[in-house]
């Protein structure tokens, strides 16, 4: 058995102001820069493989945790979100006609405009697990997280979620040929 955590990158300025960020390149804000620099992966974690999104965000909340840099894998990168990056998902729910919908009403297939749905970070994401030799961390994102937790849990993006995903957590899966667990306890990151 192989397992594999997954952490989602530190806060951007995006985050914060509730923009989708999906492909668009931004880095992490200087109050996640101070913050990660005070942490690390919890000590079972630190000579497993690393492996990053090649977004900013995720190779530099790798390199803060771990102190070195990661591998990056494209297989890791987040969903694309087309012509609603950039926008705060927040207003585009008020508007029936900008193609923005809540994630318990999307299914495998929904497809932001000029996007691409959770079946295309699927198709990508299971040969990566597939390909893993050994324990690996993960820094990545929450749609690239969501569609590994689903495919662990059974979850088919309708209804809510059967987790939460929160930052400065690793969220384990156990990965045993082609099947996929979620670990019952979340870890949570060190202090330096």
């Amino acid at each position: 058995m192989i397992r594999l955590a997954l952490l989602r990158h530190g806060h951007t300025a995006w985050n914060r102001e509730g923009r989708l960020q999906g492909r668009s390149d931004i880095p992490l804000d200087d109050v996640a820069r101070a913050e990660l620099g005070a942490l690390a992966l919890p000590s079972a974690w630190q000579s497993a493989d690393l492996k990053s999104s090649p977004l900013a965000r995720a190779v530099e909340t790798a390199r803060l945790l771990a102190g070195r840099q990661p591998h990056i894998e494209p297989s890791l990168i987040e969903m694309n979100w087309g012509t609603l990056e950039g926008q705060h998902g927040a207003e585009l729910a008020k508007d029936p006609e900008s193609g923005f919908r809540h994630i318990e009403d999307w299914g495998w297939n929904y497809c932001p405009p000029g996007g691409e749905p959770p079946s295309a970070l699927r198709a990508r994401l299971i040969p990566w697990v597939a390909s893993l030799e050994r324990d690996t961390v993960a820094i990545c994102h929450i749609g690239t997280m969501r569609v590994l937790l689903a495919l662990a849990t059974g979850w088919t993006f309708h209804g809510n979620a059967p987790f939460r995903i929160k930052r400065n957590r690793l969220f384990v899966l156990h990965v045993q040929g082609d099947k996929l667990t979620l670990a019952p306890e979340v870890e949570r990151l060190e202090r330096r």
